[in-house]
């Protein structure tokens, strides 16, 4: 069980061992080598920023972007790759004040040292203006985006015996999430969990409490990583922050940059500020980023072949749209509703599952009325519009519920599932607690992995 187009050999596996580290970017590294550095980037990407104005993924892919395309220095340009370097460290000095105590920012700065040891760069020298992508001749996008046919997943289905199945996860609000197997849950998972995780994409979310002292949370942070595939498209990486949600990808492109199939891969800006949509169309997937108010919402429709296209599923670990989120991660928000709605008498969800105290400026009557207005069918979704108001206080959460109903309408290929009304908290033993680790490993393994690849010495070739 592969990917949708499984025309050559298995996929690579990366090994990270100690010696790995900066080396494969050191002295006598070609271009394969240099393109390390996107697998860099992720694990750099997996610690949740120290504050939203720490910009060192902007230069992390930036530096990315300059060494790891077509356009890369090769080994023995060294002046060129040097002078991306220095370009790299004035982008951390920038913004050092702001990324204090960031490990991703200190990781970075760390590699630049070491790369500059490497290639004997001098600190002093000059640096490197940003690439300018040379754009396809007009009249030339239609043909680039149907050929070749691998580069479109349902136009390869005629060759295959059954029609792609398509299904759907979500994440919105304080947060809820809708699984690829249609399972709605509540979950806590403050700081950076991985959403999806598969050979052709990583998505990969930061959640962030909503007040101070508050079990509330949402989405504050995004990541989208398309892996390189075949003729089709380059890797790319996808980043979204709170009150910036770009139209382009991190290296400034709208498609899948300079292979042949490169329009497979598109982003289109829906409403400036507020709505993206990035199409896949070698993998037959749909995105959709939003942001209402403050924090950003997630939406995609993906065939159930990409979903599964996993090299080892038993160790793969967490994965919050096909295995949920943990047992301990979940919250019962239809027994905290109870609760409110029967006064400050009325039991309280139980411990195992805390929600955050609810604001006095939203009793339970308004919460519901105002839902009503925007969720006039009594689902899922509107009872987390009404858990929202009730844990946040803020009424913009009444339009990321709408929203997502909405994209669920868009990119739901069951019409009879668009409404769910079943419990959300998983009962113990049910697949939606599949074994998986809860919050602290993720973040320490990204870690050790990331540890794992730094001690490289310039000599170690």
């Amino acid at each position: 069980p592969g990917g949708p187009a499984p025309r050559r050999g298995p996929r690579p596996r990366l090994v990270v061992t100690g010696r790995a580290g900066w080396m494969g970017m050191g002295r006598g590294a070609g271009r394969p080598a240099l393109g390390f550095w996107p697998t860099l980037a992720f694990l750099l990407c997996s610690f949740p920023a120290a504050s939203s104005s720490c910009k060192i993924l902007k230069c992390n892919s930036e530096f990315w972007s300059a060494t790891a395309g077509s356009h890369a220095p090769a080994a023995d340009d060294a002046p060129e790759f040097c002078a991306a370097l220095r370009t790299y460290a004035l982008c951390t000095r920038r913004t050092a004040r702001t990324c204090r105590g960031d490990l991703a920012y200190h990781s970075a700065v760390h590699g630049i040292e070491d790369l500059m040891s490497q290639h004997n760069c001098s600190k002093d020298g000059p640096t490197s203006q940003p690439h300018l992508r040379t754009l396809p001749p007009p009249g030339d996008s239609q043909e680039r985006s149907d050929s070749p046919e691998i580069c479109h997943y349902e136009k390869s289905f005629h060759n295959r015996a059954a029609a792609p199945n398509y299904t759907h996860c979500g994440l919105f609000g304080d947060p809820h999430l809708r699984t690829f197997t249609d399972r709605f849950q509540t979950c806590k998972v403050q700081g950076a969990w991985p959403l999806i995780d598969n050979n052709y994409l990583n998505v990969q979310v930061t959640n962030t409490p909503v007040l101070p002292g508050s079990a509330a949370t949402a989405t504050s942070k995004l990541t989208i990583i398309f892996k390189n595939f075949q003729e089709c498209v380059d890797q790319k990486v996808y980043q979204a922050e709170m009150d910036e949600l770009p139209a382009a990808f991190a290296d400034g492109s709208k498609n899948g940059g300079d292979k042949h199939g490169a329009n497979s891969l598109k982003i289109t800006e829906k409403v400036s500020g507020q709505h993206v949509e990035i199409q896949a169309k070698y993998i037959g997937t749909t995105i959709v980023v939003r942001q209402v108010g403050r924090y950003l919402t997630f939406a995609v429709r993906m065939p159930e072949e990409v979903v599964n296209a996993v090299e080892d599923r038993d160790s793969q670990g967490l994965y919050l749209c096909l295995r949920g989120c943990p047992l301990n991660q979940q919250i019962d928000f239809q027994a905290f509703r109870a609760g409110t709605a029967e006064g400050p008498g009325a039991p309280q969800p139980p411990a195992a599952s805390p929600v955050p105290p609810a604001p006095d400026t939203f009793p339970y009557e308004t919460a519901v009325a105002k839902c009503k207005e925007k969720l006039p069918v009594e689902d899922l979704y509107y009872q987390a519009c009404v858990f929202d108001l009730l844990t946040t206080g803020d009424v913009n959460f009444t339009l990321a519920a709408y929203y997502a109903l909405e994209d669920v309408k868009m990119l739901h290929s069951n019409k009879d599932k668009l409404h769910l009304y079943a419990r959300t908290r998983e009962p113990p033993g049910r697949a939606g607690a599949a074994p998986g680790p809860p919050l602290a490993p993720w973040p320490l393994l990204g870690t050790l992995l990331l540890l794992a690849l730094l001690p490289a010495l310039p000599g170690a070739a």
